[in-house]
């Protein structure tokens, strides 16, 4: 074992063994417990993974009608969530025969579905007995992979819109309707594509599928290890340097993953010793560490699965939504890095000697080709591909760059002897693909889920009824429209994960502030920041909860940390909807309307915005140059708020006082250090 693995090593070791269980069981709470099994049993499941995988890949360059694709992909869902995910906890690490019986129904109503065509679908305003059998056998497996793989809260929500579509005529005003009949949602609901079957899951059976898979492949290849290994060596040996590192493994990690209880978990196994040698407290680490997972579904170039839906519905490239993501990608790590800074010299952190895992130089000239995963996929879009074709090559060529070194190769090197052949199931290429197929579970029952939630608001018109509710609360002021559907948001992300409420809040909120002349793109960048607070709020804080289980802090008051780091940067949406220069930071949301935008606005809008979430990090922190006194930390949180309103007369405001709270800080004498 090398000196910097013997490193790595004792850094691990020194995390405790329950600890890190904890942390695994805060994963589940997010992608479900999941069954551990063995024999042919886990052949199989590893088999049906692997050719839903495949089947996936060739969809993305072969031809497949909409139906056919989004019918199949449910029911490989569906069918690999009633193996892979117990009905109950006492029945984990085996599969029982009502799994079996779900399974057969699963595939009972994908074939009766493809089998039916076109008539089938023609007739869902008159469906037959059977069809309304299917369809409400179809509505309950949904919400029973739901509830296995995120527990009881989605499937209640989804339960309560179809309530509301049935008792619409018993419903007092403004959210009366005339009602539907179980027939006619089963209609909308199993033979149309806009329910169980839209938009929803054709994201989910088109580019989330993909792009699992492809961060499946980065797993396997050693990527994941490279970039923990690249962070280390560029920014250990400083007081800053073990914060540095967190900021940076937590984007190269996160931005291919999109998972941020994942990449929560990842760095904070590896980086918490590294954080409590060089003098953080256990809850102020915890919260760093879920701070930086936080970016992970707000970084290009996978984002959140959340993103996906996002060019969906405004029928849009996904480039454009990566577009929209980079300049509030830099501010929220420029805020991290900010308050990483701060700390050092607020806690007085001491200079930490660490084993380097080895050079830049060196790491950089074996393993050059993981940077390729990194920006293969948006150079295949820049020359004209589509997202689901980019992301296809970007794991064709993730595949090809890996056969460059033995250690990286998802395909062994002596797969043709015959020893290779009969471990075919241990290659990393295999596993890669059944991992592919195992993570989307979790997003595609939601997105099936969420089908039922869209359905039911299109059917009854229930986003147009609570818009106009909001505005009336607002008294049509566009400021208060913002902050209660920032509220709405919030709240749906307490109960729901981050694709979810996205989804709900989409459909039922967006309207409100577009009504209001707000562009959609901002709308709903706006709705998606905010519902991505629901991986860092009680009850669902799963990332603060994890990273508080791996380092033994408290998981409220880890909670209240992660705030402390993120807060400045989750003021931005509100930069993008109050005021039409605050769409610079969107880089005005597609690659055409940047063609013709104002620079100039755009260069200014992102620095008034830096500004202020530097006046905020001061404040919250407090410390700019120097400890700050209350009157100091007050005026430049209150400076931050005022360049966060997108108003030149707010920006002098808060830029007058940013300034001279700096002077009155350098004009005082004190001691530097806390």
């Amino acid at each position: 074992m090398s000196d910097h693995q013997a490193e790595r090593a004792q850094l691990s070791a020194d995390i405790d063994a329950a600890a890190l269980q904890k942390a695994e069981e805060y994963i589940e709470q997010e992608e479900g417990a999941a069954n551990r099994l063995k024999g042919w049993l886990a052949a199989l499941v590893t088999a049906l993974a692997v050719v839903m995988s495949g089947w996936h890949l060739y969809s993305a360059y072969g031809i497949v009608p909409a139906q056919t694709l989004r019918s199949t992909h449910l029911a490989f869902v569906l069918a690999l969530c009633f193996l892979v995910f117990p009905v109950a906890r006492r029945f984990r690490h085996r599969v029982m025969w009502w799994d079996w019986a779900m399974v057969a129904l699963a595939v009972a109503v994908t074939s009766y579905l493809i089998q039916g065509g076109d008539d089938l679908t023609d007739r869902n305003t008159t469906p037959l007995p059977w069809d309304i059998f299917f369809g409400i056998v179809l509505v309950g497996l949904v919400l029973e992979a739901m509830r296995r793989t995120s527990g009881w809260i989605m499937p209640f929500v989804c339960s309560l819109f179809i309530a509301y579509a049935l008792a619409g005529p018993w419903l007092p005003a403004p959210w009366t309707h005339k009602g539907y009949e179980v027939g006619r949602l089963v209609g909308v609901m199993y033979m149309t594509l806009e329910g169980i079957f839209g938009v929803a899951l054709d994201v989910s059976s088109t580019l989330i599928i993909l792009f699992t898979i492809f961060g499946a492949f980065l797993q396997y290849s050693g990527a994941g290890k490279f970039y923990l290994d690249f962070s280390f060596s560029a920014m250990g040996g400083k007081p800053t340097g073990a914060g540095r590192t967190v900021v940076l493994a937590s984007f190269l990690l996160g931005g291919p993953s999109g998972s941020g209880v994942a990449t929560t978990v990842t760095l904070g196994s590896v980086a918490y010793p590294m954080l409590q040698k060089v003098g953080y407290e256990r809850n102020a680490a915890g919260g760093l560490l879920s701070a930086g997972g936080l970016g992970a579904i707000i970084s290009p170039p996978v984002l959140g699965a959340a993103a996906f839906l996002i060019a969906e519905f405004l029928k849009i490239s996904y480039l454009d939504v990566l577009l929209m993501a980079v300049i509030p990608t830099v501010l929220f790590y420029f805020a991290l890095f900010l308050m990483v800074e701060i700390d050092a010299r607020k806690y007085g952190m001491h200079e930490a000697v660490f084993e380097k895992v080895d050079s830049v130089w060196n790491l950089t000239r074996r393993y050059w080709f993981h940077f390729l995963s990194l920006i293969s996929i948006v150079v295949f879009m820049l020359v004209g591909f589509s997202p689901v074709m980019s992301v296809f090559w970007a794991t064709v060529a993730s595949l090809a760059t890996s056969l460059l070194r033995r250690d990286t190769a998802l395909v062994p090197y002596d797969f043709f002897r015959g020893e290779a052949l009969r471990r075919i199931g241990q290659w990393p290429l295999v596993k890669a693909l059944e991992g592919g197929s195992i993570g989307v579970l979790n997003v595609a029952a939601t997105c099936a889920g969420a089908g039922i939630i869209v359905g039911v608001v299109t059917l009854t018109g229930l986003g147009l009824k609570f818009s106009s509710i909001v505005i009336d609360y607002a008294g049509g002021s566009l400021l208060l429209t913002a902050v209660f559907t920032a509220l709405v948001v919030w709240i749906v992300g307490l109960a729901v994960p981050v694709t979810a409420s996205y989804i709900i809040c989409a459909v039922i909120a967006a309207p409100a502030l577009i009504k209001l002349g707000v562009p959609e793109y901002a709308a709903h960048m706006f709705i998606f920041y905010y519902a991505v607070l629901s991986e860092v709020s009680p009850p669902t804080a799963l990332s603060p909860f994890a990273a508080a289980a791996i380092t033994g802090g408290d998981p409220y008051k880890t909670t209240l940390q992660c705030w402390k780091y993120v807060m400045p940067a989750f003021l931005l949406p509100f930069m993008f909807v109050l005021e039409s220069s605050g769409q610079g930071l969107l880089l005005m949301g597609s690659t055409k309307a940047l063609a013709t935008a104002n620079w100039w606005s755009i260069a200014e809008v992102s620095v008034t915005a830096a500004i202020g979430i530097a006046a905020l990090a001061a404040g919250f922190q407090g410390w700019a140059l120097r400890r700050t006194n209350v009157a100091e930390r007050w005026l430049l949180i209150a400076a931050g708020f005022a360049l966060a309103y997108p108003s030149w007369i707010a920006d002098v405001a808060g830029i007058a006082v940013v300034v001279a709270v700096l002077a009155v800080q350098y004009m005082r004498p004190q001691p530097q250090t806390a």
